[in-house]
């Protein structure tokens, strides 16, 4: 084995040990149950590529195309048991993942052979200097420290891959399916992941029962109930979501829930969570009233009250998406994440980052309520202004505080996305994917179309994954949502033009129309505001078209007509 020759050939008092891929970063100790079966595997399965070494040394199976991982693995079996300095490491990450050396064999040999002529390890010497010593202790406690930062975190991978043990079976896992359309339309490979194929809408149920099943094992017959405050799809329908997905589940495990909701709550809304068996409190004129409200409730009855978006079992079941992802596209370079309170993008990126720390996690927020912006850039969570916006699903004026921590960690860049990229959003995937999206869930996907902020080159050819986080979109605000995103789209327009009041004045207008393929939608007749000839009438056109060079083709064809018009467009 080439590995065993240099250990030979450079004299080493420990042998190199790899790791499993499985494992990301850690080392398994000889005699445990993991140990164990990989020796098994080496026993039963002698076609995979193996570096097996002395009889004292674990033995660990390597997988040919998992270059990154083991390259993790080499780096930190050889700070830790070779003693190398991590400034010998870094250089060698790209010598690692060279394609000239097709064998895992060959590219582990040329990195552990740069790691030793960089540290001076030489044939007649295993030791390094004082100085190299020094640096290697520096460094370790440059790494410590490191590991110190991350368990101090609210959330971490331990805690997302416990939610994914427990969720199992009582969640729907969502495959990431890759849209051939998306994929051509913005130059990347595109893979949605349909979080809205949820029984109750929305990737919500996936905190939802982690939270609940946490307080089951820790308290046990103790638990009393849960209880949540739901603004009723009425101001911030994120918390709406959370109270469904509570009430559902809490009925699935036989856990009492209580919901309080304001009284401008929908009907609609308080029947759905009766309908899962919540007990459903009208209190208060908005949302902070009911939380209040609901804060005093499990104070007195002994209830939990659990937070939408930023209590830690929330955040560690959301993270279990990014679990999903990494294994259904395990060549993933990007996943672009809506953020709302931040609770899914904090578990999604914990999760992606911990599994594949070389893919980039980008967080996308409604122009219109940039609240984790606001937060980044005040170095904490605080109120940020909050407009009406389609992405209501995300409209949370504060971030959550836990969420905030673990996402700052672990995102890498947050954009905005207008309103109409998000209406536009909801279109594609309505025309092409034959998906319903409301508009926070659609947010990701949004800013990644021609002219979003995510639009740019270092992200084309690449393997994009997008959670469609949410599709609980009533069907009035559906109908608004599709007009404006076929105006953004030039394929509804509307313009005034003047014709003659006389007989056949408006039957020449709607002739041109015709010929040129204008389908008319409305059309209004104006006379009173309109200041020029009397015997002329202004005519307001809403058209529909069939994208922008059809647009220009019946402006132009009005004006060569010698039609006054003032055409309104979205661009």
């Amino acid at each position: 084995m080439e590995i065993e020759q240099i250990q030979r050939d450079l004299r080493l008092s420990k042998p190199v040990v790899a790791f499993i891929p499985q494992i990301p970063g850690r080392f398994l100790n000889r005699g445990s149950a993991n140990h164990a079966h990989a020796l098994q595997e080496i026993q039963e399965k002698k076609r995979h590529h193996y570096s097996t070494v002395s009889s004292g040394a674990s033995h660990i199976r390597l997988e040919p195309n998992l270059r990154t991982r083991f390259s993790q693995g080499a780096m930190h079996c050889c700070r830790t048991m070779l003693r190398f300095p991590s400034s010998a490491i870094r250089p060698c990450i790209r010598v690692f993942r060279s394609p000239e050396r097709e064998t895992v064999g060959q590219r582990a040999s040329h990195v552990i052979r740069l790691f030793a002529s960089q540290t001076s390890v030489g044939k007649n010497s295993n030791l390094l200097t004082k100085e190299k010593s020094e640096s290697v202790k520096s460094s370790r406690d440059e790494q410590n420290k490191s590991k110190s930062d991350k368990k101090e975190l609210p959330v971490d991978f331990g805690d997302i891959s416990r939610a994914n043990v427990a969720i199992r079976g009582g969640v729907r896992r969502t495959d990431c399916e890759k849209s051939h359309y998306l994929s051509e339309l913005i130059g990347a490979n595109i893979y949605l992941k349909p979080e809205l194929k949820q029984f109750t809408g929305s990737f919500k149920e996936r905190g939802a029962r982690n939270a609940i099943l946490r307080l089951l094992r820790e308290v046990g017959s103790e638990l009393n109930g849960v209880i949540a405050a739901s603004a009723g799809n009425v101001g911030s329908p994120a918390i709406d979501h959370h109270a469904l997905a509570l009430a559902y589940h809490g009925k699935e495990l036989g856990v009492p829930v209580t919901v309080v909701m304001p009284a401008v709550a929908p009907l609609a809304k308080v029947d759905k969570c009766r309908k899962f068996g919540a007990r459903v409190i009208i209190e208060g004129a908005h949302i902070g009233e009911s939380k209040k409200h609901a804060e005093v409730l499990a104070a007195s009855e002994s209830l939990t009250y659990v937070n939408g978006y930023d209590d830690p079992s929330i955040i560690a079941g959301a993270g279990t998406i990014g679990m999903e992802i990494v294994d259904d596209v395990p060549d993933v370079d990007v996943v672009v994440v809506p953020v709302g309170g931040a609770g899914l993008i904090a578990g999604v990126a914990c999760a992606v980052k911990t599994l594949k720390p070389e893919c980039k996690v980008f967080g996308v927020e409604p122009e219109f309520c940039a609240s984790y912006t606001a937060a980044l850039k005040a170095g904490r969570p605080v109120p940020a202004t909050v407009q009406n916006t389609l992405a209501d699903g995300l409209a949370v004026p504060v971030v959550g505080s836990n969420a905030f921590e673990v996402a700052r960690h672990y995102v890498d860049e947050t954009v905005l996305a207008t309103e109409k990229q998000i209406s536009l959003a909801v279109l594609r995937l309505i025309e092409n994917e034959k998906i319903v999206s409301e508009g926070g869930g659609a947010c990701g996907l949004a800013a990644l179309l021609p002219g979003g902020n995510l639009d740019r080159v270092d992200l084309k050819g690449k393997n994009v994954v997008v959670p469609l986080c949410g599709g609980n979109i009533d069907t009035t605000v559906l109908g608004r949502v599709i007009e404006r995103g076929l105006a953004a789209d030039n394929r509804l327009c509307n313009f005034y033009a003047t014709v003659s009041d006389r007989p056949g004045g408006i039957a020449r207008l709607t002739q041109l129309l015709s010929e040129h393929g204008a389908s008319i939608k409305d059309i209004y007749h104006e006379r009173a505001w309109l200041h020029s000839s009397v015997d002329q009438v202004q005519v307001r056109c809403v058209v529909e078209l069939q994208g922008k060079e059809h647009v220009e083709r019946v402006k132009q064809a009005l004006l060569d007509k010698g039609y006054p018009i003032v055409w309104h467009t979205q661009n």
